[in-house]
C-alpha cells in the first residue's frame, strides 16, 4: 500500500497558518527590543537633549523643545514607515505567480499619501516659524545692553549704559587662555547683544545659548536672551575669518544681579576698561 504524498493541502495550509504566527512573534520581539533601547537611553539627561548642550536661557529652552519635537516627529514617521516595510516583508513573502491586487487610481489612498506629508510639513513649519519669531523678538527697554564688536582676532564688549568696556586680544587656545575677554551678564534680566564687525564677517557663538548670530561689517545684528543659570561658558567665532580664526575666543560669565553690579562698579573704579 502506497503512502500518501507529503506536502498535501492539509499540511500546506497548516504551514501557511504557522508562517503568520512566526511573523507576528518576530514583529512583537523587534518592537519590545526597540522600546527597551529607547527607555534605556532616555534615562540620561544627555540622551534626552539629543546631543544639544544644556540650555542656560529661556530662549535656549525653546530651541531645545523644538529640537526634541522634531526628533519625536522624525522617529514616529520612521517607525510607521519601517513598521509597514517589516509587515509587508513578513506577511506578504509567499511566492505566487498571481498578480497582487493593484491600487492604481485608488483615490482615497492617493489622497492619504498626499495629505499626510503635507500635514507633517505644515506642523513642523508652524512650530519653527513660531519659535523663530520668539527668538528674534526684541524689547523696547532691555535691562542690560552689550555692544559686541568683533575684529581680527578677538572681541570687545562695551556696556554703554555704564561706560564700561572689556577689550580682548588674540589668545592661543592652549597657550594663554587668560587673555580671553570675559563677557559678564546677569541672570533673570533681559540682555540685548548688539553685534558689529570692524573688518570681515564673524559669528558670535556660545554653544550653551543654543544660538549663534553673524557679525557683519556695515550691518548691525542684535538679539536678546534672559539667562537662567549662572556659570562660565565658552564662546568663539563660528565663521572662518582669517589665519587666526581659531584664536578668536571669549568666555560668557553669567552671574547674579548683585555680582553683575559689583563687576560694573569694579570696572568703573579701574577706569572703565579692561
Amino acid at each position: 500500500m502506497s503512502r500518501p504524498a507529503t506536502g498535501g493541502p492539509a499540511q500546506r495550509s497548516a504551514g501557511e497558518r504557522r508562517a503568520p504566527a512566526r511573523g507576528r512573534r518576530a514583529l512583537t520581539s523587534a518592537g519590545a527590543l526597540t522600546l527597551v533601547a529607547m527607555s534605556a537611553t532616555a534615562c540620561s539627561g544627555e540622551a534626552a537633549r539629543l546631543g544639544m548642550p544644556e540650555p542656560i536661557s529661556e530662549q535656549g529652552e525653546r530651541v531645545l523643545t523644538l529640537w526634541q519635537g522634531s526628533w519625536v516627529a522624525a522617529l514616529a514617521t520612521g517607525a510607521i514607515v519601517w513598521g509597514l516595510i517589516i509587515w509587508a516583508v513578513l506577511f506578504h513573502r509567499k511566492r505566487s505567480d498571481e498578480l497582487p491586487p493593484q491600487v492604481r487610481y485608488n483615490l482615497p489612498i492617493e489622497m492619504l499619501y498626499t495629505a499626510v506629508p503635507f500635514v507633517i510639513i505644515a506642523v513642523l513649519f508652524y512650530f519653527t516659524a513660531r519659535d523663530e519669531t520668539y527668538l528674534e523678538k526684541t524689547t523696547a527697554n532691555p535691562a542690560v545692553v552689550v555692544d559686541v564688536t568683533a575684529f581680527q582676532w578677538s572681541w570687545q564688549f562695551d556696556y554703554p549704559q555704564h561706560n564700561v568696556s572689556v577689550i580682548g586680544s588674540p589668545a592661543a587656545p592652549d597657550e594663554n587662555p587668560g587673555n580671553k575677554p570675559v563677557l559678564v551678564v546677569p541672570t533673570g534680566q533681559t540682555v540685548r547683544f548688539n553685534l558689529h564687525a570692524r573688518d570681515v564677517i564673524h559669528s558670535f557663538w556660545v554653544p550653551a545659548l543654543l544660538y549663534k548670530k553673524d557679525v557683519m561689517p556695515g550691518y548691525n545684528n542684535k538679539f536678546e536672551v534672559k539667562l537662567t543659570k549662572t556659570g562660565t561658558y565658552e564662546g568663539r567665532c563660528a565663521e572662518l575669518c582669517g589665519v587666526d580664526h581659531s584664536r578668536m575666543l571669549f568666555q560668557l560669565k553669567v552671574v547674579t544681579p548683585a555680582e553683575f553690579q559689583q563687576f560694573i562698579d569694579s570696572k568703573k573704579a579701574a577706569g572703565g576698561t579692561q
